[in-house]
């Protein structure tokens, strides 16, 4: 074989081709970016410092990965552009050198019920094809052994035309899914709690629904109901015949009259599914989600046993394990059942399976099986399984961009995860990384550090060069970077003990364990060990306990922290006052909006398969308001002007004086108590970053009513210095009588913990046990467990 000869590295003339060996950017002004300039060495690992909401996504996503994305999505025609995203060039003078991007973000995953780890990665797909290769029965095709196909036959007749003449013939055809016909392919079934609809020793006329904005005077749910002469209004529902209530609950759409006004009358449980639980439940209102928890319950299907397929599709086998037993398995111990077939007739079929499930097992994703709903993997595992298809990828000369890949992992896991980011760099790829964790900016061969602060205090370049140079430049990331808590003193007595009896959620080994009260409790363990099972699955929220996961907030460019939190509402109330006008007037989502642009204080262009265009609004300026509205004031600033001051400039204004207003105040300590008071209060939430929307969350939180708070991972996008904040935010919870209990993995927040709850020895089917519970001056001295070695190693005993 012949060998196309090599570039000499020493000779003096370097080829024109070799030249290109940075990434260019020059006056980039996405977000909070004030006009920044940097150039990026090529093939190397660059991590991307600075407190958060300091610019480093608007210059990593939104600027390099967004423009190596909009020029791939140029070349293809404008047929098929028609049909991608499209995407606005980011504001930036000059970019120069970018490579094909690959995103892995921190986003979740879909939560449709039909999505699982297995549908999500191709696992499911190899596997169909496996068992319709060789499983015993041979019940057809992969989709026999598809839970997301329907089994549908049908026969008819069709005329054809032939020689002249129009033949009829019979044909029929059939489809053979594996759906199971239940709960069609969702593993479980939905039912309607009735009591949570209605008292029914009431009758319609004296108010008998409980469903929240339903009144007696609204027109389309509870009048058309009493006026439709299907039921008596004025008799209690437990009184209706058998077949009032049938037409009460389940009749189908029928036209009805009332008042004159034509309306459509449905039976009340098809009318609740498609105007609530055809909704995404995160999206929903607080009281709304309520509600639909309330009046909602879900159970295992019992046709199929959870595992949303046919009978047929789990009688096939291989070797004795059906299609839903490999799926239900752990993936490691899937992967060594696959490495045990022997059939060569599907070599090649066997071998890519085996790769793609041996990444999962490379990558720390072993314990999780096939079947697990992707909606529930938490931000870490999701960025991980969405890595598997890069893992042993032939492509080189890439950039690949990583949101925190660290979120969600034990310090005995970021070593391994650190490995897999500088394989892909000695494959000559671009690694860029934003990332917090000391450990994994350990790892970088060049260093961007953002800032100085956060927002309109940040989006500047304090420092690019090496690590030791970081750690000499002074910068707050810097100075924090060799910070380490120390162990407290003396810890807090508690209170009283949440008690815990034979929890056996997933992978958990019939538990029984006290959970301290009236103390800072930290839950911690290795990646998979059963943590979330634990304590999610033993403490529900509600009745006392204020759960924060970490789901992201949802919200369009029309949702900001003043709406978000609640805080609009008190101040458009004041607004209302002062003026003797109504409070609809202050919304630009309402009464009160521009009317050239609805309230959203640009107009959007659309210019089909090329990017669409925002202006700002000209009639508003941007303002989103009315003319008429911005004349009313309150303590001489008018709505527009009270939207773009900053949580503490708010915070000084809402306090005292003519706007004084007690409700907005204490919404506005709470978000300075968490470290946003930088944030303007009318900023669109899809312009924040993940750290400031995970603060965000847990601020709107704080106001609810509990004794006992539970996070998970509250440290999620925080910088060194924003994690000191959160750690003094969480003492003053507890000082003020709270019992707060932490699922994390930093060693910041265990090292200041009362008490600490160690799962493990390992994750899985190795995990679901309580390995140490104590101090952290305990475990640390003990080093008994993965966790104690790597505290005692932070704390440097």
């Amino acid at each position: 074989m012949s060998m196309a000869p090599r570039p000499d590295p020493h000779s003096p003339a370097l080829h024109a081709a070799d030249s290109h060996d940075l990434i260019r950017v020059h006056g980039a002004r996405v977000n909070n970016l004030k006009d920044v300039s940097i150039e990026l060495p090529k093939r190397r690992l660059t991590v991307f410092t600075g407190v958060s909401g300091s610019g480093k996504s608007s210059l990593v996503f939104s600027t390099i990965a967004a423009e190596s994305q909009r020029l791939i999505n140029e070349t293809y025609s404008a047929f098929l552009q028609g049909f991608m995203p499209t995407l606005a060039r980011p504001e930036v003078d000059v970019l120069d050198g970018l490579t094909t991007a690959i995103i892995v973000d921190q986003q979740r995953m879909g939560a449709d019920p039909r999505s699982t780890v297995g549908t999500a990665t191709d696992a499911n797909a190899m596997l169909r094809i496996l068992f319709s290769r060789l499983g015993k029965p041979h019940i057809g095709s992969p989709q026999a052994f598809s839970f997301n196909v329907a089994s549908i036959s049908g026969a008819g007749a069709v005329r054809l035309e032939r020689a002249g003449k129009t033949v009829k013939e019979r044909r029929d055809f059939s489809i053979t899914g594996g759906m199971c016909p239940r709960c069609e392919g969702r593993g479980k079934v939905s039912d309607i709690d009735l009591r949570q609809l209605y008292d029914d020793s009431k009758s319609l006329s004296e108010g008998a629904f409980t469903i929240p904005g339903w009144k007696s005077d609204s027109f389309w749910t509870v009048r058309v109901y009493a006026e439709s002469g299907f039921v008596d209004p004025n008799k209690p529902i437990r009184q209706f015949t058998k077949k009032e209530m049938q037409d009460f609950l389940y009749k189908e759409p029928t036209k009805v009259k009332v008042e004159g006004v034509n309306l459509t009358y449905e039976g009340l449980i098809p009318k609740i599914q498609k105007s609530f639980l055809s909704k995404d439940r995160e999206a929903m209102q607080p009281h709304i989600r309520e509600f639909v928890d309330r009046a909602v319950t879900f159970a295992v299907c019992p046709e199929c046993d959870g595992t949303r397929l046919t009978e047929a599709a789990r009688s096939s086998k291989i070797a004795g394990i059906s299609i839903a037993d490999a799926c239900a398995m752990e993936i490691r111990d899937l992967a060594e059942w696959v490495r045990g077939l022997d059939e060569p007739s599907v070599a090649p079929l066997l071998g890519k399976l085996l790769h793609t499930l041996d990444s999962f097992v490379e990558i720390g994703l072993g314990y999780l099986s096939l079947e697990r709903p992707a909606g529930t993997l938490s931000g870490g595992e999701a960025q991980r399984t969405k890595m598997i298809r890069h893992l042993g990828s032939a492509l080189t000369d890439v950039t690949y961009v990583f949101d925190e890949p660290t979120i969600g992992l034990h310090p005995h896991d970021i070593q391994r995860m650190n490995d897999l980011l500088l394989r892909l760099r000695d494959k000559g790829n671009t690694v860029l990384v934003v990332e917090h964790k000391p450990e994994a900016i350990a790892i970088a061969d060049h260093v961007v550090d953002l800032g100085p602060g956060a927002g309109t205090a940040g989006g500047t370049i304090c420092y690019e060069g090496t690590l030791e140079g970081l750690r000499a430049s002074g910068t707050i990331t810097g100075r924090h970077l060799d910070d380490r808590a120390v162990l407290k003193e003396t810890v807090r007595t508690p209170k009283g003990t949440l008690e815990i009896r034979g929890a056996t959620r997933h992978n958990l080994r019939d538990v029984d364990v006290d959970i301290p009260l009236g103390v800072l409790c930290v839950v911690t363990g290795v990646a998979g060990s059963g943590k979330s099972s634990l304590i999610h699955g033993s403490i529900p929220a509600g009745a006392g306990v204020v759960s924060v996961d970490q789901g992201a907030i949802k919200g369009s460019r029309r949702s900001n922290p003043a709406t978000y939190t609640g805080l609009l509402d008190p101040i458009r109330k004041a607004f209302a006052k002062a003026n003797g006008v109504k409070p609809a007037l202050f919304s630009a989502n309402s009464e009160g909006a521009c009317p050239t642009c609805n309230g959203a204080g640009v107009i959007y262009v659309d210019l089909g398969m090329m990017a669409g265009v925002e202006t700002p609004c000209e009639e508003c300026e941007g303002k989103r308001f009315q003319a008429a509205v911005l004349e009313y004031h309150l303590g001489g600033r008018d709505i527009s002007e009270v939207l773009a001051m900053s949580v503490i400039e708010a915070q000084k204004f809402f306090g005292a004086g003519e706007a004084r207003t007690p409700a907005a105040h204490a919404i506005l300590e709470r978000l300075a108590d968490v470290g946003l008071g930088y944030l303007s209060l009318g900023q669109p939430l899809t312009t924040l970053s993940g750290g400031e929307r995970q603060r965000l969350k847990l601020a709107t939180h704080m106001a609810d009513k509990g004794g006992v708070y539970v996070l998970d991972e509250p440290t999620t996008g925080l910088h060194l210095a924003d994690v000191e904040h959160l750690l003094g935010l969480l003492d003053r919870l507890v000082d003020s009588g709270k019992s707060v209990i932490v699922i994390e993995h930093h060693q910041a927040v265990m090292a200041h913990a009362d008490w600490i709850i160690d799962l493990g020895p390992g994750a899985g089917h190795d995990g679901g046990r309580i390995v140490f519970e104590g101090t952290p001056a305990d475990l640390v001295a003990a080093r008994s467990t993965l966790t104690g070695e790597h505290l005692a190693a932070y704390v440097g005993t």
